[in-house]
């Protein structure tokens, strides 16, 4: 598979790289743009200070123009938290769109927006403070109506960013667990199909 792989509102963090690498050693092709111009942060609220400065409209353009040259390639978006959101926005408006993989986040659903059976995963903690039951229900439901393939995992006492082992929110038996049933999800999804 094609992968893009958008970091955290952490930014371009050493998790994301080794994230990129267990694809690649599970035989993907992966991207992991930097939105963020090399910069990565410690804290929330460093990092969120930073991501509106930016701009939701300048973080999705550079996702756009990062992505765009390989889409014909029918890509698998993916994405971290705050990466994750930018990756649901941009593989609901792509029609070669192989797959979804949702790590630690969501995103808002177009009204007008629609896939074809679009496979579509999320690895999310319970509770999550940012991803909340109510929220999730209704995301669920909006993907659903979008046309997509949805399945959700949850991870119980796990924190926020659960996957990046230098963060507080870090759970190694719930990393492990997202991974194993991601690097399953991968290897379900169709290819592009050459006319």
């Amino acid at each position: 598979m094609n992968i893009m792989l958008f970091h955290s509102t952490y930014g371009p963090r050493p998790a994301v790289a080794a994230a990129a690498d267990r694809l690649r050693a599970a035989g993907h092709e992966v991207w992991t743009p930097d939105l963020f111009d090399g910069r990565t942060f410690d804290t929330a609220e460093e990092s969120m200070a930073f991501g509106e400065e930016l701009g939701k409209d300048e973080l999705l353009k550079r996702a756009v123009l990062a992505a765009a040259p390989y889409s014909e390639r029918g890509l698998v978006y993916a994405g971290f938290s705050l990466g994750a959101s930018i990756a649901q926005t941009l593989a609901l408006g792509d029609e070669k769109a192989r797959g979804l993989l949702l790590l630690h986040g969501t995103s808002d659903i177009a009204p007008n927006a629609h896939v074809d059976a679009l496979p579509v995963q999320l690895h999310v903690a319970e509770p999550d403070p940012f991803e909340t039951d109510d929220w999730l229900s209704a995301w669920y439901l909006g993907m659903r109506r979008a046309g997509a393939d949805v399945e959700v995992y949850r991870y119980t006492g796990a924190g926020h960013l659960y996957t990046d082992p230098e963060l507080p929110d870090y759970d190694e038996e719930a990393a492990e667990a997202t991974w194993r049933v991601a690097l399953g999800f991968l290897t379900t999804l169709p290819g592009l199909s050459t006319p």
